[in-house]
C-alpha cells in the first residue's frame, strides 16, 4: 500500500522585483526553491508557513492568498508531495548572516531576480511565471519528478 502523500507549504515572497530562494537538499546549492517545509498536524497552514519560514531564514513574514499547488512525486521512492503556495510579504528582508535552520537542511539563502531564475535550476517549473505574474492568479502545476 502507498504512503499518503506528505503536504509541504511555501512562501513566494517577492521585494522589490527579487524572490526569495533557499537551497532544496542539504549541503547543496545546484536546486534552488521557495521556503516552506512539511506541515504539522492542528496547526493551520498559514501557521505552519510562519514558522517554517523562520526556521529557515529567520524572517517574519505576513502570509497572504494561495497562488500555486504543486505536486511532486519519486514513484521508486514511493514518495508524493502536494505544495501549497502562498504570497508572502516581508517588511524587513534582511537575512541574519549567521542564521542558521534548526532541521539542517537550508544553509543557503539568496534573493533572486526573474533574469538569474531563468540561469537557474529552480523547482517547481511554474515558481518564476507563479512569483512575477499576475498577483491575482492561482496556477496548478501537476506532478514533477524529483530532482535528485
Amino acid at each position: 500500500m502507498s504512503r499518503p502523500p506528505r503536504i509541504a507549504v511555501r512562501a513566494v515572497i517577492v521585494h522589490d522585483d527579487w524572490l526569495l530562494l533557499v537551497n532544496a537538499y542539504p549541503n547543496r546549492t545546484d536546486l534552488w526553491c521557495a521556503p516552506g517545509g512539511g506541515v504539522e498536524p492542528h496547526a493551520s497552514l498559514p501557521d505552519n508557513l510562519t514558522r517554517e519560514l523562520h526556521e529557515e531564514t529567520g524572517l517574519q513574514a505576513t502570509v497572504g492568498a494561495v497562488c500555486l499547488v504543486n505536486e511532486f512525486h519519486d514513484t521508486a521512492r514511493d514518495y508524493h508531495q502536494i505544495d501549497i503556495y502562498f504570497r508572502c510579504t516581508v517588511t524587513d528582508p534582511a537575512i541574519a548572516g549567521g542564521w542558521i535552520d534548526p532541521e539542517g537542511v537550508v544553509a543557503h539563502r539568496r534573493w533572486a531576480t526573474r533574469a538569474e531564475l531563468a540561469t537557474m535550476r529552480v523547482k517547481p517549473d511554474a515558481l518564476a511565471a507563479v512569483a512575477f505574474g499576475d498577483a491575482d492568479a492561482i496556477s496548478y502545476d501537476p506532478l514533477e519528478p524529483i530532482l535528485r
